[in-house]
């Protein structure tokens, strides 16, 4: 069953270049969203969209075989800006470990000094840390 799937994925693909190869381009000799999903009729909208790393296959490209019939996945939310959400963490010590809170799922513990002013970051996974003196009220 897999080798047929795979290759009828290829053959829609390479069915779908063939017909942007005929002439699927607009008068300015760049192929177009619109004739482009024409053509890879089982192409679904998210094939062409673009990833948060700047990724989007031009209509033609080989490698939207891989989405024949499927919805490419798109995580819409960055990590930085995930990790600006957390509030800056207090600290009664001016040293503290960083983890990344997960064993499994974390990075090497590093330790941070909280002497300056300021947040400070884990360079790993960006929690900010910050030196709460706990002889000041």
């Amino acid at each position: 069953l897999l080798p047929r799937l795979c290759a009828a994925r290829r053959a829609t693909a390479a069915a779908a270049m063939a017909a942007w190869r005929r002439g699927l381009s607009s008068s300015s000799g760049a192929v177009t969203t619109t004739t482009a999903k024409a053509a890879a009729v089982d192409m679904p909208d998210s094939a062409f969209e673009e990833t948060h790393t700047g990724q989007r296959f031009e209509p033609g490209d080989y490698r939207l075989a891989r989405f024949v019939g499927k919805q490419k996945l798109i995580n819409k939310q960055q990590a930085i800006d995930l990790v600006h959400e957390v509030p800056p963490i207090p600290s009664q010590d001016r040293v503290v470990h960083c983890d990344g809170g997960d064993p499994a799922l974390g990075h090497p513990r590093v330790y941070i000094n909280l002497d300056g002013p300021g947040p400070h970051i884990c360079g790993y996974c960006g929690l900010r840390y910050f030196y709460e003196d706990k002889h000041h009220h």
